[in-house]
């Protein structure tokens, strides 16, 4: 779960975000990220995620 630094493309700082998938092609690593319900997905690269967002917790909890 990753949590917004920032204002960041229409959302406010604070919104929770779930890490859906990762992948890279040719050295460039691109994010699938989903707010908390799920209503909305963005897709961004590694730069944005470092400098928009904190990571708040990694993996399953159960």
């Amino acid at each position: 779960m990753y949590k917004l630094k920032n204002n960041f493309k229409n959302f406010k700082k604070g919104t929770q975000f779930y890490l859906i998938a990762e992948s890279e092609f040719i050295g460039v690593k691109d994010f699938v990220l989903r707010t908390q319900d799920l209503a909305v997905r963005i897709s961004i690269n590694e730069r944005e995620l470092h400098n928009h967002f904190i990571l708040l917790k990694y993996g399953r909890t159960d």
